[in-house]
Protein backbone atom coordinates (compact mmCIF):
# COMPACT_ATOMS: atom_id res chain seq x y z
CA UNK A 1 0.00 0.00 0.00
CA UNK A 2 1.10 3.50 -0.74
CA UNK A 3 -0.47 5.14 2.27
CA UNK A 4 -2.40 7.62 0.12
CA UNK A 5 -6.37 7.46 1.03
CA UNK A 6 -7.34 8.59 -2.27
CA UNK A 7 -6.97 9.28 -5.77
CA UNK A 8 -6.33 13.06 -5.65
CA UNK A 9 -3.79 12.57 -2.78
CA UNK A 10 -1.70 10.14 -4.45
CA UNK A 11 -1.69 12.11 -7.83
CA UNK A 12 -0.69 15.52 -5.74
CA UNK A 13 2.30 13.11 -3.99
CA UNK A 14 3.58 11.78 -7.35
CA UNK A 15 3.49 15.56 -8.66
CA UNK A 16 5.81 16.99 -5.13
CA UNK A 17 7.44 14.13 -5.55
CA UNK A 18 9.28 14.55 -8.79
CA UNK A 19 9.40 18.28 -8.45
CA UNK A 20 11.44 17.57 -5.14
CA UNK A 21 13.42 14.65 -7.03
CA UNK A 22 14.53 17.61 -9.74
CA UNK A 23 15.75 19.88 -7.06
CA UNK A 24 12.79 21.56 -5.37
CA UNK A 25 13.48 22.64 -1.37
CA UNK A 26 11.04 24.95 -0.53
CA UNK A 27 7.31 25.34 -1.19
CA UNK A 28 5.34 28.21 -0.36
CA UNK A 29 1.97 27.10 0.49
CA UNK A 30 -1.49 29.60 -0.43
CA UNK A 31 -4.53 28.00 1.81
CA UNK A 32 -7.61 27.20 -0.19
CA UNK A 33 -9.70 24.34 -0.81
CA UNK A 34 -9.45 23.32 -4.23
CA UNK A 35 -5.55 23.24 -3.72
CA UNK A 36 -6.05 21.04 -0.51
CA UNK A 37 -4.15 17.77 -1.96
CA UNK A 38 -1.00 19.81 -3.45
CA UNK A 39 -1.08 21.48 0.39
CA UNK A 40 -0.70 18.11 1.76
CA UNK A 41 1.43 16.68 -0.58
CA UNK A 42 4.08 19.51 -0.06
CA UNK A 43 3.79 19.39 3.91
CA UNK A 44 4.30 15.68 3.46
CA UNK A 45 6.96 15.06 1.00
CA UNK A 46 10.43 14.58 2.46
CA UNK A 47 13.28 17.01 2.36
CA UNK A 48 10.50 19.71 0.94
CA UNK A 49 10.46 22.29 3.35
CA UNK A 50 7.01 24.05 3.47
CA UNK A 51 5.85 27.61 4.48
CA UNK A 52 2.26 28.72 4.76
CA UNK A 53 1.82 32.49 3.31
CA UNK A 54 -2.16 34.07 3.47
CA UNK A 55 -1.84 36.53 0.69
CA UNK A 56 -0.74 35.53 -2.96
CA UNK A 57 1.30 38.51 -4.03
CA UNK A 58 3.55 38.27 -0.76
CA UNK A 59 3.61 34.52 -1.46
CA UNK A 60 5.06 35.08 -4.64
CA UNK A 61 7.64 37.06 -3.85
CA UNK A 62 8.74 35.08 -0.68
CA UNK A 63 9.18 32.14 -3.13
CA UNK A 64 11.45 34.10 -5.48
CA UNK A 65 13.33 35.89 -2.57
CA UNK A 66 13.71 31.55 -1.07
CA UNK A 67 14.88 31.04 -5.26
CA UNK A 68 17.37 34.03 -5.45
CA UNK A 69 19.04 32.95 -2.45
CA UNK A 70 19.24 29.00 -2.91
CA UNK A 71 19.49 29.09 -6.68
CA UNK A 72 16.70 26.03 -6.21
CA UNK A 73 13.54 26.40 -7.77
CA UNK A 74 10.79 26.80 -5.38
CA UNK A 75 6.91 25.38 -5.30
CA UNK A 76 4.47 27.99 -5.32
CA UNK A 77 0.70 26.52 -5.14
CA UNK A 78 -2.28 28.26 -4.89
CA UNK A 79 -6.54 27.67 -5.58
CA UNK A 80 -9.00 28.28 -8.46
CA UNK A 81 -9.62 31.40 -9.42
CA UNK A 82 -8.14 34.88 -8.79
CA UNK A 83 -5.89 33.49 -6.56
CA UNK A 84 -2.54 32.63 -9.13
CA UNK A 85 -3.06 36.08 -10.58
CA UNK A 86 -1.84 37.60 -7.71
CA UNK A 87 1.39 35.33 -8.34
CA UNK A 88 1.64 37.53 -11.90
CA UNK A 89 4.10 40.16 -10.60
CA UNK A 90 6.41 37.63 -8.95
CA UNK A 91 6.38 35.48 -12.33
CA UNK A 92 7.50 38.38 -14.11
CA UNK A 93 10.23 39.20 -12.44
CA UNK A 94 11.62 35.51 -12.36
CA UNK A 95 11.09 35.23 -15.88
CA UNK A 96 13.21 39.30 -15.77
CA UNK A 97 15.86 37.86 -13.48
CA UNK A 98 15.88 34.44 -14.33
CA UNK A 99 15.07 32.81 -11.41
CA UNK A 100 13.56 28.96 -11.04
CA UNK A 101 10.05 29.03 -9.87
CA UNK A 102 7.43 25.57 -10.17
CA UNK A 103 3.80 27.53 -9.88
CA UNK A 104 0.60 24.69 -8.90
CA UNK A 105 -2.30 26.39 -9.83
CA UNK A 106 -4.81 24.35 -8.71
CA UNK A 107 -8.24 24.14 -10.77
CA UNK A 108 -11.64 23.00 -10.86
CA UNK A 109 -12.50 19.94 -13.55
CA UNK A 110 -13.28 20.65 -16.56
CA UNK A 111 -17.28 20.07 -16.31
CA UNK A 112 -17.21 23.42 -14.39
CA UNK A 113 -16.05 25.36 -16.39
CA UNK A 114 -17.99 27.98 -18.35
CA UNK A 115 -21.19 26.83 -16.38
CA UNK A 116 -21.01 29.50 -14.03
CA UNK A 117 -19.34 27.50 -11.02
CA UNK A 118 -17.31 29.26 -7.73
CA UNK A 119 -14.01 30.28 -7.54
CA UNK A 120 -13.51 29.43 -11.15
CA UNK A 121 -11.85 31.38 -14.02
CA UNK A 122 -9.55 30.17 -17.67
CA UNK A 123 -6.59 29.15 -15.96
CA UNK A 124 -4.15 28.18 -19.07
CA UNK A 125 -1.41 30.16 -19.76
CA UNK A 126 -2.34 32.38 -16.78
CA UNK A 127 1.19 34.18 -17.34
CA UNK A 128 1.87 34.42 -21.07
CA UNK A 129 4.92 34.50 -22.24
CA UNK A 130 6.40 35.32 -18.63
CA UNK A 131 5.90 31.28 -18.14
CA UNK A 132 9.03 29.43 -19.58
CA UNK A 133 6.20 26.64 -20.12
CA UNK A 134 2.50 25.85 -19.28
CA UNK A 135 1.28 21.72 -18.95
CA UNK A 136 -2.40 21.43 -17.79
CA UNK A 137 -1.78 17.89 -16.32
CA UNK A 138 -5.09 16.65 -16.38
CA UNK A 139 -7.77 15.50 -13.73
CA UNK A 140 -5.67 12.61 -11.80
CA UNK A 141 -6.30 9.36 -13.24
CA UNK A 142 -5.60 5.74 -11.75
CA UNK A 143 -4.03 4.37 -14.40
CA UNK A 144 0.24 3.59 -15.15
CA UNK A 145 -0.01 5.86 -18.39
CA UNK A 146 -1.28 9.14 -16.50
CA UNK A 147 1.08 8.59 -13.52
CA UNK A 148 3.93 8.19 -15.41
CA UNK A 149 2.97 10.79 -17.91
CA UNK A 150 2.51 13.02 -14.60
CA UNK A 151 5.96 12.26 -13.40
CA UNK A 152 7.29 12.98 -16.47
CA UNK A 153 6.00 16.50 -16.98
CA UNK A 154 6.56 17.25 -13.55
CA UNK A 155 10.10 16.45 -14.41
CA UNK A 156 10.28 18.00 -17.55
CA UNK A 157 8.67 21.45 -15.85
CA UNK A 158 11.96 21.59 -13.36
CA UNK A 159 14.46 21.04 -16.04
CA UNK A 160 13.05 23.96 -17.73
CA UNK A 161 12.70 26.38 -15.08
CA UNK A 162 16.13 26.26 -14.37
CA UNK A 163 17.19 25.57 -17.98
CA UNK A 164 19.11 29.21 -19.49
CA UNK A 165 17.35 30.92 -19.45
CA UNK A 166 15.46 30.39 -15.76
CA UNK A 167 12.13 31.36 -15.27
CA UNK A 168 8.66 30.37 -13.93
CA UNK A 169 6.70 27.27 -15.37
CA UNK A 170 3.32 27.04 -14.65
CA UNK A 171 1.35 23.22 -13.87
CA UNK A 172 -2.00 23.95 -13.59
CA UNK A 173 -3.46 20.88 -12.21
CA UNK A 174 -7.37 20.59 -11.88
CA UNK A 175 -9.11 17.94 -9.09
CA UNK A 176 -12.59 16.52 -8.55
CA UNK A 177 -14.02 15.95 -5.12
CA UNK A 178 -12.96 14.40 -2.38
CA UNK A 179 -10.44 17.41 -1.67
CA UNK A 180 -9.69 16.07 1.71
CA UNK A 181 -7.55 13.44 3.01
CA UNK A 182 -10.31 11.10 2.87
CA UNK A 183 -10.17 7.42 2.22
CA UNK A 184 -11.75 6.54 -1.25
CA UNK A 185 -11.27 3.50 -3.36
CA UNK A 186 -9.14 4.03 -6.90
CA UNK A 187 -7.90 0.92 -7.89
CA UNK A 188 -4.93 1.08 -6.27
CA UNK A 189 -4.10 -2.37 -6.81
CA UNK A 190 -3.88 -2.57 -10.57
CA UNK A 191 -0.95 0.14 -10.49
CA UNK A 192 2.28 -0.74 -11.00
CA UNK A 193 5.41 0.46 -8.55
CA UNK A 194 6.92 2.50 -11.08
CA UNK A 195 4.08 4.94 -11.24
CA UNK A 196 2.99 4.97 -7.54
CA UNK A 197 6.49 5.56 -6.58
CA UNK A 198 8.72 6.74 -9.52
CA UNK A 199 12.10 6.14 -9.44
CA UNK A 200 13.43 6.50 -5.61
CA UNK A 201 16.61 8.60 -5.94
CA UNK A 202 16.45 10.51 -9.10
CA UNK A 203 13.99 12.08 -11.64
CA UNK A 204 11.38 10.02 -13.24
CA UNK A 205 12.85 11.27 -16.31
CA UNK A 206 16.18 13.09 -16.48
CA UNK A 207 17.22 15.43 -18.39
CA UNK A 208 20.42 16.50 -19.04
CA UNK A 209 21.01 20.43 -19.39
CA UNK A 210 23.25 21.60 -21.98
CA UNK A 211 26.88 22.01 -20.94
CA UNK A 212 27.53 26.03 -20.26
CA UNK A 213 30.94 25.76 -21.21
CA UNK A 214 32.10 28.72 -23.66
CA UNK A 215 32.85 28.06 -27.35
CA UNK A 216 36.54 27.75 -27.48
CA UNK A 217 36.97 29.44 -30.85
CA UNK A 218 35.22 32.63 -29.79
CA UNK A 219 36.86 32.98 -26.26
CA UNK A 220 40.34 32.93 -28.33
CA UNK A 221 39.08 35.48 -30.29
CA UNK A 222 38.33 37.36 -27.28
CA UNK A 223 41.37 36.65 -25.60
CA UNK A 224 43.42 38.07 -29.05
CA UNK A 225 41.53 41.11 -28.25
CA UNK A 226 42.62 41.34 -24.68
CA UNK A 227 46.23 40.72 -25.45
CA UNK A 228 45.98 43.74 -28.08
CA UNK A 229 44.34 45.92 -25.65
CA UNK A 230 45.57 48.59 -23.27
CA UNK A 231 42.53 50.47 -22.67
CA UNK A 232 39.59 47.73 -21.42
CA UNK A 233 37.59 47.83 -18.94
CA UNK A 234 35.14 44.88 -17.01
CA UNK A 235 32.42 46.10 -16.50
CA UNK A 236 29.68 43.96 -14.03
CA UNK A 237 26.44 44.65 -13.35
CA UNK A 238 23.73 42.97 -11.26
CA UNK A 239 23.96 39.27 -11.15
CA UNK A 240 22.60 36.43 -8.64
CA UNK A 241 24.78 33.69 -8.66
CA UNK A 242 27.59 33.09 -6.11
CA UNK A 243 29.26 30.66 -7.81
CA UNK A 244 32.80 32.19 -7.79
CA UNK A 245 32.42 34.97 -9.65
CA UNK A 246 34.10 37.60 -7.55
CA UNK A 247 37.69 35.44 -7.67
CA UNK A 248 37.55 34.90 -11.67
CA UNK A 249 36.39 37.90 -12.00
CA UNK A 250 39.04 39.34 -9.69
CA UNK A 251 41.86 36.85 -11.29
CA UNK A 252 40.83 38.16 -14.88
CA UNK A 253 41.50 42.27 -14.08
CA UNK A 254 44.61 40.89 -12.81
CA UNK A 255 45.63 39.35 -15.60
CA UNK A 256 44.44 41.84 -18.05
CA UNK A 257 45.32 44.81 -16.12
CA UNK A 258 41.73 46.32 -16.59
CA UNK A 259 39.50 48.04 -14.24
CA UNK A 260 36.32 46.40 -13.03
CA UNK A 261 33.49 48.77 -12.46
CA UNK A 262 31.18 46.53 -10.82
CA UNK A 263 27.79 47.47 -9.45
CA UNK A 264 26.82 46.60 -5.40
CA UNK A 265 24.49 43.66 -6.95
CA UNK A 266 26.92 42.20 -9.36
CA UNK A 267 28.53 39.70 -6.42
CA UNK A 268 31.71 41.06 -7.85
CA UNK A 269 32.21 44.60 -5.42
CA UNK A 270 32.20 43.10 -1.73
CA UNK A 271 35.29 41.05 -1.39
CA UNK A 272 36.32 41.55 -4.82
CA UNK A 273 40.08 42.70 -5.89
CA UNK A 274 42.15 45.72 -5.78
CA UNK A 275 41.36 46.81 -9.07
CA UNK A 276 37.83 47.02 -8.51
CA UNK A 277 35.60 50.41 -8.59
CA UNK A 278 32.67 51.53 -7.19
CA UNK A 279 32.73 55.17 -7.45
CA UNK A 280 32.27 55.06 -10.90
CA UNK A 281 29.02 56.96 -11.74
CA UNK A 282 30.71 60.18 -9.65
CA UNK A 283 33.88 59.95 -11.54
CA UNK A 284 32.05 59.84 -15.07
CA UNK A 285 29.96 62.87 -14.22
CA UNK A 286 33.73 64.59 -14.34
CA UNK A 287 33.48 65.26 -18.08
CA UNK A 288 37.23 65.67 -19.25
CA UNK A 289 38.15 62.36 -17.27
CA UNK A 290 35.42 60.71 -18.98
CA UNK A 291 36.95 62.03 -22.28
CA UNK A 292 40.48 61.10 -21.53
CA UNK A 293 39.10 57.30 -20.08
CA UNK A 294 37.11 55.97 -23.37
CA UNK A 295 37.81 52.21 -23.27
CA UNK A 296 38.44 50.69 -26.57
CA UNK A 297 37.41 47.53 -25.46
CA UNK A 298 34.69 46.78 -22.79
CA UNK A 299 33.97 42.75 -21.15
CA UNK A 300 30.50 42.95 -19.52
CA UNK A 301 28.89 40.61 -17.40
CA UNK A 302 25.65 40.47 -15.51
CA UNK A 303 22.23 42.31 -15.89
CA UNK A 304 21.51 46.01 -17.09
CA UNK A 305 23.11 48.70 -15.25
CA UNK A 306 21.27 51.07 -13.08
CA UNK A 307 22.98 54.55 -13.17
CA UNK A 308 22.20 56.07 -16.54
CA UNK A 309 25.78 57.76 -16.80
CA UNK A 310 28.26 54.87 -17.07
CA UNK A 311 25.58 53.27 -19.49
CA UNK A 312 25.70 56.24 -21.62
CA UNK A 313 29.47 56.81 -21.60
CA UNK A 314 30.03 52.86 -22.47
CA UNK A 315 27.45 53.64 -25.48
CA UNK A 316 29.14 56.81 -26.44
CA UNK A 317 32.81 55.34 -26.76
CA UNK A 318 32.50 53.25 -29.35
CA UNK A 319 34.70 50.64 -27.85
CA UNK A 320 34.22 47.39 -28.86
CA UNK A 321 31.81 45.43 -26.81
CA UNK A 322 31.91 41.73 -25.62
CA UNK A 323 28.81 40.74 -23.95
CA UNK A 324 28.93 37.68 -21.91
CA UNK A 325 25.32 35.72 -21.25
CA UNK A 326 25.85 32.99 -18.46
CA UNK A 327 21.60 32.86 -18.26
CA UNK A 328 20.91 32.89 -22.05
CA UNK A 329 19.36 37.00 -21.22
CA UNK A 330 21.18 39.72 -23.48
CA UNK A 331 21.45 42.90 -21.70
CA UNK A 332 22.46 45.66 -24.67
CA UNK A 333 18.95 47.74 -25.20
CA UNK A 334 21.39 50.35 -27.50
CA UNK A 335 22.75 47.51 -29.41
CA UNK A 336 26.47 48.12 -29.02
CA UNK A 337 27.76 44.76 -28.47
CA UNK A 338 29.56 42.94 -31.49
CA UNK A 339 30.29 39.94 -29.83
CA UNK A 340 28.16 37.69 -27.37
CA UNK A 341 29.70 34.77 -25.20
CA UNK A 342 26.92 32.36 -23.86
CA UNK A 343 28.03 29.91 -21.22
CA UNK A 344 29.70 29.98 -17.80
CA UNK A 345 31.25 32.86 -17.13
CA UNK A 346 33.16 31.77 -14.25
CA UNK A 347 34.54 29.49 -17.21
CA UNK A 348 35.13 32.35 -19.66
CA UNK A 349 36.86 34.57 -17.27
CA UNK A 350 39.49 31.39 -16.42
CA UNK A 351 39.68 30.80 -20.09
CA UNK A 352 40.26 34.39 -20.83
CA UNK A 353 43.03 34.97 -17.97
CA UNK A 354 45.07 31.96 -19.45
CA UNK A 355 48.29 33.48 -21.82
CA UNK A 356 47.41 37.12 -20.73
CA UNK A 357 49.80 38.82 -18.01
CA UNK A 358 49.21 42.41 -18.49
CA UNK A 359 51.01 44.70 -15.26
CA UNK A 360 48.77 47.80 -14.20
CA UNK A 361 49.51 50.54 -16.40
CA UNK A 362 48.94 54.15 -16.77
CA UNK A 363 45.24 53.52 -18.21
CA UNK A 364 44.09 51.49 -14.86
CA UNK A 365 46.24 53.97 -12.26
CA UNK A 366 44.36 56.78 -13.44
CA UNK A 367 41.39 54.96 -13.02
CA UNK A 368 42.57 53.86 -9.60
CA UNK A 369 43.37 57.52 -8.89
CA UNK A 370 40.39 58.75 -9.67
CA UNK A 371 38.50 56.39 -7.24
CA UNK A 372 40.86 57.65 -4.10
CA UNK A 373 40.26 61.35 -5.35
CA UNK A 374 36.47 60.82 -5.34
CA UNK A 375 35.98 58.05 -2.10
CA UNK A 376 38.42 60.97 -0.41
CA UNK A 377 35.87 64.02 -1.34
CA UNK A 378 32.60 62.13 -0.33
CA UNK A 379 34.67 60.44 3.21
CA UNK A 380 35.12 64.64 3.19
CA UNK A 381 31.47 65.77 2.80
CA UNK A 382 30.37 63.22 5.62
CA UNK A 383 33.02 64.00 8.27
CA UNK A 384 31.89 67.53 7.61
CA UNK A 385 28.21 66.83 8.92
CA UNK A 386 29.05 63.72 11.11
CA UNK A 387 25.22 63.56 12.84
CA UNK A 388 23.22 63.90 9.22
CA UNK A 389 21.49 60.83 8.17
CA UNK A 390 20.99 61.85 4.75
CA UNK A 391 19.98 59.08 2.08
CA UNK A 392 23.31 58.92 0.59
CA UNK A 393 24.94 58.46 4.14
CA UNK A 394 22.42 55.89 5.02
CA UNK A 395 23.02 53.41 2.30
CA UNK A 396 27.00 53.95 3.49
CA UNK A 397 26.43 53.28 6.94
CA UNK A 398 23.70 50.45 5.87
CA UNK A 399 26.40 48.31 4.38
CA UNK A 400 29.55 49.38 6.41
CA UNK A 401 27.58 47.93 9.46
CA UNK A 402 27.22 44.68 7.67
CA UNK A 403 29.65 41.70 8.65
CA UNK A 404 31.04 39.21 6.05
CA UNK A 405 28.83 37.04 4.37
CA UNK A 406 25.24 39.01 5.58
CA UNK A 407 22.39 38.58 3.26
CA UNK A 408 21.33 42.54 2.10
CA UNK A 409 18.46 42.97 -0.24
CA UNK A 410 18.40 46.37 -1.72
CA UNK A 411 14.82 48.16 -2.79
CA UNK A 412 14.64 49.60 -6.66
CA UNK A 413 14.20 53.50 -6.85
CA UNK A 414 16.81 55.47 -4.78
CA UNK A 415 17.88 52.72 -2.48
CA UNK A 416 19.80 50.72 -5.25
CA UNK A 417 20.91 53.93 -6.41
CA UNK A 418 22.54 55.26 -3.16
CA UNK A 419 24.05 51.83 -2.36
CA UNK A 420 26.17 51.53 -5.92
CA UNK A 421 26.40 55.66 -5.37
CA UNK A 422 27.85 56.13 -1.90
CA UNK A 423 28.88 52.40 -0.44
CA UNK A 424 32.14 51.53 -1.77
CA UNK A 425 33.92 48.18 -2.49
CA UNK A 426 35.38 46.27 0.73
CA UNK A 427 37.32 43.32 1.11
CA UNK A 428 34.24 42.51 2.98
CA UNK A 429 32.24 39.56 0.97
CA UNK A 430 28.19 40.46 1.26
CA UNK A 431 25.54 38.76 -0.65
CA UNK A 432 23.71 41.69 -2.16
CA UNK A 433 20.40 41.26 -4.07
CA UNK A 434 17.45 42.56 -5.88
CA UNK A 435 15.04 42.99 -7.94
CA UNK A 436 16.46 44.55 -11.13
CA UNK A 437 14.03 42.38 -13.66
CA UNK A 438 11.35 44.08 -13.94
CA UNK A 439 12.89 47.39 -11.38
CA UNK A 440 9.65 47.29 -9.85
CA UNK A 441 8.94 48.11 -5.88
CA UNK A 442 6.48 45.23 -5.53
CA UNK A 443 7.00 42.70 -2.86
CA UNK A 444 10.26 43.95 -1.63
CA UNK A 445 9.97 43.10 1.92
CA UNK A 446 8.40 39.49 1.04
CA UNK A 447 11.41 39.01 -1.56
CA UNK A 448 14.04 39.90 1.50
CA UNK A 449 12.07 37.58 3.74
CA UNK A 450 12.87 34.42 1.25
CA UNK A 451 15.91 35.23 1.20
CA UNK A 452 16.67 35.40 5.00
CA UNK A 453 14.86 31.74 5.28
CA UNK A 454 16.91 30.48 2.57
CA UNK A 455 19.90 31.91 4.10
CA UNK A 456 19.08 30.00 7.46
CA UNK A 457 20.09 34.01 9.16
CA UNK A 458 19.48 36.79 9.86
CA UNK A 459 19.36 39.29 6.94
CA UNK A 460 19.45 43.24 6.13
CA UNK A 461 16.82 45.23 3.86
CA UNK A 462 16.92 48.62 2.61
CA UNK A 463 13.63 50.15 1.51
CA UNK A 464 12.20 53.51 0.83
CA UNK A 465 8.82 53.77 1.90
CA UNK A 466 6.42 53.63 -0.38
CA UNK A 467 7.81 49.86 -1.42
CA UNK A 468 7.38 49.23 2.48
CA UNK A 469 3.90 50.59 2.43
CA UNK A 470 3.65 48.37 -0.99
CA UNK A 471 4.28 45.01 0.62
CA UNK A 472 3.08 46.08 4.24
CA UNK A 473 1.19 42.67 4.25
CA UNK A 474 4.60 41.28 4.55
CA UNK A 475 4.69 41.98 8.23
CA UNK A 476 1.77 39.09 8.66
CA UNK A 477 4.45 36.64 7.00
CA UNK A 478 7.23 37.80 8.41
CA UNK A 479 5.50 36.93 11.91
CA UNK A 480 3.78 33.90 10.83
CA UNK A 481 7.16 32.56 9.52
CA UNK A 482 9.61 34.02 12.54
CA UNK A 483 11.76 34.85 9.83
CA UNK A 484 14.83 36.83 11.38
CA UNK A 485 15.22 40.49 9.17
CA UNK A 486 16.05 43.93 9.92
CA UNK A 487 13.89 46.50 7.20
CA UNK A 488 15.97 49.78 7.43
CA UNK A 489 13.18 52.00 6.03
CA UNK A 490 14.15 55.37 4.26
CA UNK A 491 11.37 57.07 5.26
CA UNK A 492 10.61 60.56 3.30
CA UNK A 493 6.86 60.87 3.44
CA UNK A 494 6.85 59.84 -1.01
CA UNK A 495 8.23 58.97 -3.72
CA UNK A 496 11.92 60.84 -3.57
CA UNK A 497 12.83 59.74 -7.00
CA UNK A 498 10.35 61.39 -8.54
CA UNK A 499 12.18 64.61 -7.90
CA UNK A 500 14.79 63.93 -10.02
CA UNK A 501 13.30 63.62 -13.32
CA UNK A 502 11.81 66.03 -15.52
CA UNK A 503 8.28 66.09 -14.65
CA UNK A 504 9.47 67.63 -10.92
CA UNK A 505 10.04 70.73 -13.03
CA UNK A 506 7.52 70.73 -16.09
CA UNK A 507 4.28 69.72 -13.52
CA UNK A 508 2.70 72.59 -11.55
CA UNK A 509 3.86 72.07 -8.03
CA UNK A 510 0.31 70.81 -6.28
CA UNK A 511 0.20 68.35 -9.20
CA UNK A 512 3.74 67.10 -8.69
CA UNK A 513 2.89 66.53 -4.68
CA UNK A 514 -0.17 64.73 -4.88
CA UNK A 515 0.41 62.89 -8.25
CA UNK A 516 4.28 61.51 -8.15
CA UNK A 517 5.31 62.87 -4.78
CA UNK A 518 2.37 61.17 -3.14
CA UNK A 519 2.57 62.39 0.81
CA UNK A 520 1.21 59.59 2.81
CA UNK A 521 1.71 60.54 6.58
CA UNK A 522 1.75 56.95 7.75
CA UNK A 523 2.74 56.33 11.08
CA UNK A 524 5.45 53.49 10.46
CA UNK A 525 5.21 52.44 13.92
CA UNK A 526 1.83 50.70 13.15
CA UNK A 527 3.59 48.69 10.41
CA UNK A 528 5.76 47.32 12.79
CA UNK A 529 3.28 46.42 15.20
CA UNK A 530 1.44 44.53 12.63
CA UNK A 531 4.54 42.11 12.69
CA UNK A 532 5.72 42.26 16.33
CA UNK A 533 8.85 43.82 15.08
CA UNK A 534 10.94 45.88 17.49
CA UNK A 535 11.13 49.29 16.23
CA UNK A 536 14.25 51.45 16.25
CA UNK A 537 14.16 55.48 14.98
CA UNK A 538 17.96 56.24 14.85
CA UNK A 539 18.97 60.20 13.92
CA UNK A 540 22.41 59.63 13.56
CA UNK A 541 24.95 57.22 11.89
CA UNK A 542 26.39 55.83 15.08
CA UNK A 543 23.02 55.09 16.16
CA UNK A 544 21.35 53.70 12.68
CA UNK A 545 24.73 51.05 12.79
CA UNK A 546 23.69 50.41 16.23
CA UNK A 547 20.34 49.23 15.59
CA UNK A 548 21.19 47.37 11.93
CA UNK A 549 23.78 45.47 14.03
CA UNK A 550 21.27 44.69 17.00
CA UNK A 551 18.93 43.62 14.15
CA UNK A 552 21.48 41.00 13.38
CA UNK A 553 21.55 39.18 16.51
CA UNK A 554 17.96 37.83 15.67
CA UNK A 555 13.91 38.68 15.30
CA UNK A 556 12.23 41.04 13.27
CA UNK A 557 13.44 44.68 13.41
CA UNK A 558 12.18 47.64 11.85
CA UNK A 559 14.56 50.85 11.70
CA UNK A 560 12.57 53.98 10.32
CA UNK A 561 15.15 56.73 9.34
CA UNK A 562 13.12 59.90 8.33
CA UNK A 563 14.62 62.42 6.61
CA UNK A 564 13.77 65.27 4.53
CA UNK A 565 12.56 64.50 0.76
CA UNK A 566 12.61 68.40 -0.10
CA UNK A 567 16.52 68.41 0.82
CA UNK A 568 17.04 65.35 -1.09
CA UNK A 569 18.02 66.14 -4.56
CA UNK A 570 20.16 68.88 -3.14
CA UNK A 571 22.08 66.41 -1.11
CA UNK A 572 22.76 64.31 -3.89
CA UNK A 573 23.96 66.88 -6.37
CA UNK A 574 26.38 68.80 -4.24
CA UNK A 575 27.70 65.13 -3.35
CA UNK A 576 27.97 64.21 -6.82
CA UNK A 577 29.22 67.48 -7.75
CA UNK A 578 31.71 67.88 -5.12
CA UNK A 579 33.25 64.06 -5.95
CA UNK A 580 33.06 65.18 -9.54
CA UNK A 581 35.10 68.55 -8.92
CA UNK A 582 37.73 65.98 -7.19
CA UNK A 583 38.89 64.91 -10.07
CA UNK A 584 40.01 68.57 -11.61
CA UNK A 585 43.45 67.89 -9.98
CA UNK A 586 44.15 65.18 -12.10
CA UNK A 587 46.16 64.69 -15.34
CA UNK A 588 43.03 64.72 -17.37
CA UNK A 589 41.55 68.34 -16.09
Amino acid sequence: MSGDSNLNLLWARALVEELVRGGARHAVVCPGSRSSPLAIACARAEGLRTWSVIDERSAAFFGLGLAKQSRTPVILVATSGTAGAHFYPAVIEASLSQVPLIVLTADRPLELQGWGAAQTVPQARFYGEHARSFTDVGVPESSDVALSHLRATAARAVATSLRAPRGAVQLNVPFREPLAPVTEAYGEERLSALAKHGRPGMPFTRIAAPAPVPDAAVLESVRQRIAATERGVIVCGPRDEVDGFAEAISALSQATGYPVLAEATSQARYGGGPLTLSHYDAMLRHAPFARAHRPELVLRFGGGLTPKVPQQWLDGSGADIVLFSDGGALFDPAHRAATVVEGSAVAACAALAKGVKRSVGRWTQGFLAAERMVRGALETAFAERPDLLSEPRIAREVVAALPAEVPLFVSSSMPIRDVDAFAPASGVPLRVLANRGANGIDGIISSALGVAAAASRPAVLLTGDLALLHDVGAFVTAARSRVPLTVVAVNNDGGGIFSFLPIAQAAKPDEFESLFGTPHGVDLSHAAALGGARLHRPTTPAALRAAVREGLEGGLHLVEVRVDRAANVDDHRQLFARMAAALGEGPWA
